[in-house]
């Protein structure tokens, strides 16, 4: 068997679905978030809200989500690889050196440090722009980038576990 994810995440609350996360041990291709602007893919625009599974949903049910189109195309075996939300990158930021090691041991792409290829799309629109802009993360810092979604951008799908 070929591993295909690390463990970064499990969960210990009631507002998250699954018992943890899993990302996956490599990037997929840059893609743009939406190829059409003026079009809200009714994701959530909530920056603490764990929902990347029914972002990346809504997303693809747009028809206007190369990004979503990526994620959906990249599955094998049955798993539910998604684009995370922001407080799901935040999880994954802060287990990122530990994952390093775990990621680099199966042959997969660490997940860099860099500030120029840090940069990963998430599934979480901006507040107020929803139809314009998304949030980049940077999983090198932390921080957070309102975005175009017409921009081409990485991608690090995760899967949520379950029992």
């Amino acid at each position: 068997k070929k591993p295909i994810a690390v463990v970064f995440h499990i969960n210990q609350t009631d507002n998250m679905e699954g018992t943890g996360y899993a990302v996956y041990l490599w990037d997929i291709a840059s893609a743009e978030f939406s190829d059409s602007i003026g079009v809200k893919q009714t994701t959530s625009a909530n920056v603490t809200a764990y929902d990347g599974n029914r972002n990346t949903y809504a997303m693809y049910a747009s028809g206007v989500s190369p990004a979503a189109d990526e994620v959906f195309n990249m599955w094998h075996y049955g798993q539910s690889a998604y684009i995370p939300s922001v407080a799901q990158l935040q999880l994954l930021h802060a287990a990122r050196n530990t994952v390093n090691s775990y990621i680099s041991r199966c042959g997969g792409d660490i997940i860099p440090d860099n500030p120029n290829e840090c940069w990963y799309w998430s599934s979480t629109e901006v507040s107020g722009q929803e139809s314009a802009k998304a949030w980049l993360f940077s999983l090198a810092s932390g921080a957070l980038q309102e975005t175009p979604k017409y921009e081409s951008h990485k991608i690090r799908p995760i899967i949520t576990l379950y029992h």
